[in-house]
């Protein structure tokens, strides 16, 4: 049987906006990334206010990470520079590997009530990679 661990810290999320104006709440990636490498940020996106997240993400590089996205409610537009292009709705998943050189867009858009709710965890990619 597997040896039970104490648990070292606990902190809880933080409110913050990124992109164009995405409310969100960031349960890591300040000064929490050294002690959980390779993970870098987990962020928590949730409202049933589009101004929260209707503004989105537009076009920004990514170099050197891997960025899981999971919808549990909504959908999100997804486009790259490449001409990539998709849509990840309730119960999907998206593993993007961002290397260098390429730049994409993420819009949330919602679903038919207005929530929009995921998560998404950013992991360090080794440059080899």
């Amino acid at each position: 049987m597997a040896q039970a661990r104490n648990i070292k810290s606990t902190w809880k999320s933080k409110p913050t906006i990124e992109g164009a104006g995405v409310h969100l709440k960031r349960a890591f990636g300040y000064y929490e990334v050294p002690r959980l490498d390779p993970f870098l940020l987990l962020d928590d996106f949730h409202s049933n206010r589009p101004s929260d997240y209707i503004a989105g993400f537009p076009w920004h590089p990514h170099r050197g990470i891997e960025t899981i996205t999971y919808v549990l409610d909504g959908r999100v537009e997804h486009g790259d520079s490449m001409g990539n292009k998709g849509e990840i709705s309730s119960g999907d998943v998206q593993w993007m590997t961002a290397g260098s050189g390429i730049i994409h867009q993420e819009m949330p858009k919602g679903g038919p009530d207005k929530n929009m709710r995921g998560y998404q965890l950013w992991a360090n990619l080794p440059a080899s990679h």
